[in-house]
């Protein structure tokens, strides 16, 4: 049963959260008629400041924060390709997203799939950049409530009670209204509260677990002896060399992935300039502290001898918060990992239904619908994704959410060509990007399928094959197709949409004085 001190600060953070998310219709109010740049975007008008914490709590997720310590418990030094992916994503997103923005903001577009169909002139690859993204972000959406349901485990409340089920409920619920009454403004205000929260949080676990142990230095040692004596299953605080690839590889491959979800590219276009993205991504490594801190608490709970049930390592730090911290301060940290789950969860109904709107019902259904409608249907689609979420998380095993995840981010990988390159040349065909996008997904979903859902594969002949990530293999086979195609189908005579995309200009060229060369 919930401690009666942790219940009470528990609730103070949510009441907060709550609080700030009805004050969201205060925050940079417009006069300008209904429009999606307006509830999806937050006008483009957040400044370094809020878009850094939108951007920040939207990569960085609650289920991030439970299971990448869980992965941590119960696999010890694999957990944290988490860090180096998340590190590897800060340059890739500094060279990629204020160019998208750029680029999205010329031409008016609203979602990634606008821009892949302005610049390809294909309905088709845009459509199918749009539900890739969709696909990827409903069970991605699905996770958050895990996270939830982790803190509410360690606390003591059965997650399959119907306690339980109400109180994700209501969550959901207060977070479902803010967010179809203020779009992207909702998440962006309570984006502030989490970012004090969550750091707030960490620093004080990390402070009172390493205290109880002694230092690092000594959790790290009892984690060692532990995990030697299998008391944390196959764990290992160092990489054996044939994990060395896999390592690697899922660092690389997520990295490429996560900047491709639809609420990672709604979170950045809602930013005031690429300037403004600029500075967030030299700023954005801060988050990847706090994950890396909740990584350690992982190896802190297999020190501490933390007990959890078959298949929840997920809730082995919310157990070690609720063990070694004062009722007031554990609930805080629950709350904290709470409203880790509604900032994402948010932003990612809020890019689901936009991408819905204008890829699908605009382009397919309703071609003069107004942007007063376009808002209306994106409301009610941003909702429908919600309830979906909490009715999968209660339909399903929590199991099937993983799964179903680890399939999504082999999927969202596949529009890297079609958007990442885009941004550069137009070289690459439309029908050779279909193709190689098709290839992608089928291969990349079967190797995730028969390798057990586990998202690396072996490759290579027997006694030599490497262990790599099945969604950057996929990426590869990919791009492989894509660049084989396009010259065979240019030679064949394929037409190929119109371009109506306006590229920002490069640098400019300037000529050296007195000799008329360029520079």
């Amino acid at each position: 049963m919930i401690r009666g001190g942790t219940l009470v600060a528990y609730l103070a953070v949510i009441a907060a959260t709550s609080l700030l998310a009805v004050a969201a219709r205060r925050f940079r109010p417009t006069g300008r008629l209904p429009s999606l740049d307006g509830w999806a975007l937050a006008d483009r008008g957040l400044g370094t400041g809020w878009s850094w914490l939108l951007i920040g709590g939207t990569f960085f997720t609650a289920y991030s924060f439970t299971a990448v310590p869980g992965l941590a418990y119960g696999n010890g030094a694999t957990a944290f390709f988490a860090v180096p992916y998340t590190i590897i994503a800060c340059p890739l997103a500094f060279v990629l997203l204020p160019r998208l923005w750029e680029v999205c903001a010329r031409n008016g577009y609203v979602t990634v799939a606008d821009f892949v169909r302005g610049r390809y002139g294909s309905p088709p690859l845009a459509l199918v950049v749009a539900l890739t993204g969709i696909l990827a972000t409903m069970p991605y959406l699905a996770l958050q409530l895990l996270g939830i349901r982790a803190v509410l485990a360690a606390g003591g409340v059965d997650p399959d009670a119907i306690a339980a089920h109400l109180a994700m409920v209501a969550l959901f619920a207060g977070l479902a209204i803010a967010t179809f009454r203020y779009g992207l403004r909702a998440p962006t205000v309570i984006a502030a509260f989490k970012g004090v929260a969550v750091f707030t949080a960490v620093i004080a676990a990390v402070w009172v677990v390493l205290d109880d142990l002694g230092g690092p230095g000594a959790a790290f040692e009892q984690a060692a002896r532990r995990m030697d004596l299998g008391g944390a299953g196959d764990a290992a605080l160092l990489l054996a060399p044939h994990q060395q690839a896999a390592f690697a590889s899922l660092a690389l491959g997520s990295a490429f992935a996560v900047l491709m979800y639809p609420h990672m590219l709604t979170a950045a276009l809602a930013a005031r300039s690429p300037g403004t993205l600029r500075r967030v991504t030299v700023a954005l490594p801060a988050w990847t502290a706090v994950l890396a801190l909740f990584g350690l608490l992982g190896i802190a709970a297999v020190a501490e001898r933390i007990r959890t049930t078959a298949g929840g390592a997920e809730t082995a730090v919310p157990l070690l918060v609720d063990r070694l911290m004062s009722p007031p301060v554990a609930g805080l940290v629950f709350g904290a990992i709470t409203v880790g789950a509604l900032v994402p969860a948010a932003v990612m109904s809020v890019a689901a239904a936009t991408s819905f709107v204008r890829n699908v019902y605009v382009e397919y259904v309703h071609p003069t619908a107004t942007p007063k409608r376009q808002v209306r249907i994106a409301r009610v689609i941003s909702l429908i994704a919600k309830l979906g979420a909490v009715a999968f998380v209660f339909g399903l095993r929590d199991q099937a959410a993983v799964n179903l995840q680890l399939l999504g981010g082999v999927w969202i990988i596949q529009i890297f060509p079609a958007v990442a390159i885009g941004l550069y040349t137009n070289w690459l065909h439309p029908r050779a990007l279909l193709a190689g996008w098709a290839v992608g997904m089928a291969v990349g979903t079967l190797m995730v399928v028969r390798e057990g859902f586990s998202p690396v594969m072996p490759l290579g002949p027997t006694g030599h094959t490497l262990e790599v990530y099945a969604g950057l293999a996929a990426l590869l086979l990919n791009l492989a197709v894509a660049v084989a195609a396009t010259p065979v189908l240019r030679r064949s005579g394929v037409a190929r949409g119109v371009d109506t995309t306006a590229l920002p200009p490069g640098p400019a060229s300037r000529r050296r004085p007195g000799t008329g060369a360029s520079t």
